[in-house]
């Protein structure tokens, strides 16, 4: 099963390269919001492994990717000219390659030691406490960057360069989902399901429970490094705003509206709700729609909030919550 997982995904990384070959076919508007649903897919699918899988509750995802995304700029800004310079013999497209990888893995990996320090104390608590807690660890994370003049302060961070491109992004959304799967579905990954089920009966068995969720918010906050570097390096500026607690809400509304738990749901929640205030934006413009009708669609988060509560409504469980476990049941 492993193995067959391992085809697909490489499978699915050289498709995604094909694919990418012919981006610059795409108008540079399409081109950055398919990035950006790309984003958002590597964010959702990691939370849901706390909240869907374990069964947690984080409200501080965005300050794991404002750490990452701090950190890879900050890379890039300092070391891209040494770097390149040492490995300018292996050539352009190798050197860039390698020093944007490099810049994405040191940005996930200070998110994740970020996360574990958060992790170790605030994971000890359950529900809404943990909410709290991690959201105000994802204020405090906001704040501290607002202060650091290093960091560019509240005027926020310049990039240098824009390394990121569909690849990149979807190349790492494949191998979020590909990570996390197959992480949940082993044996090992059984203690995650046991935690969200029952806590207390796993605490029972001898299972420790602390551990396990301290282990799936640490790579949450790596991955979510790494989509904030891919993001940095796509927008070429980053500022503390734009990794406040509303972005947090935006990742918890992802996978919420798609399906605690199902990986499937998340990752087509994350490119609806990217790609819908776009299209209500687009919707609004047209010269055919009643004038009360363009109104109300020009101020497009209307709209966007009531659909969202009507899915809510109708399918509290979320657009694929619990199709997994019927599947299993049959």
């Amino acid at each position: 099963m492993i193995e067959r997982h391992k085809v697909t995904l490489l499978v699915t990384l050289a498709a995604i390269f094909a694919v990418s070959r012919f981006a610059s076919h795409i108008g540079p508007y399409y081109y950055q919001i398919i990035l950006f649903a790309g984003i958002n897919v590597i964010l959702a699918t990691s939370l849901n492994l706390v909240n869907g899988y374990t069964g947690q509750f984080s409200l501080g995802h965005a300050g794991f990717m404002s750490v990452g995304a701090y950190a890879a700029a900050m890379f890039t800004n300092n070391e891209s000219v040494g770097v390149l310079s040492a490995l300018k013999p292996l050539g352009t497209f190798a050197s860039i390659s390698i020093l944007f990888g490099v810049a994405l893995l040191l940005g996930g990996l200070a998110a994740a030691v970020t996360g574990l320090l958060v992790g170790i104390p605030s994971l000890r608590l359950k529900g809404d406490y943990l909410a709290i807690v991690t959201l105000g660890f994802g204020e405090i994370i906001k704040v501290v960057i607002e202060n650091v003049d290093a960091l560019g302060g509240a005027r926020g961070l310049s990039v240098s360069a824009g390394y990121t491109n569909l690849f990149w992004v979807f190349a790492t959304a494949a191998i979020t989902i590909y990570v996390v799967l197959n992480l949940v579905n082993s044996t090992y990954g059984r203690g995650f399901l046991t935690v969200r089920d029952d806590e207390i009966a796993a605490e029972a068995m001898g299972i420790n429970t602390t551990k396990y969720k301290v282990l799936a918010f640490t790579l949450a906050a790596f991955f979510a490094g790494i989509a904030g570097g891919l993001y940095a390096h796509l927008t070429q500026f980053i500022n503390p705003e734009g990794f406040n607690f509303l972005k947090s809400v935006d990742i918890v509304t992802m996978v919420i509206l798609g399906g605690m738990g199902s990986t499937g749901g998340v990752v087509f929640a994350a490119i609806v709700l990217t790609i819908l205030p776009e299209w209500l934006r687009w919707l609004s413009e047209r010269p055919y729609l009643p004038h009360w009708l363009g109104g109300l669609l020009e101020n497009r988060m209307i709209p966007y909030s009531l659909l969202l509560i009507l899915l809510m409504l109708l399918r509290p469980q979320g657009i694929f919550g619990g199709l997994h476990m019927n599947r299993k049941r049959a």
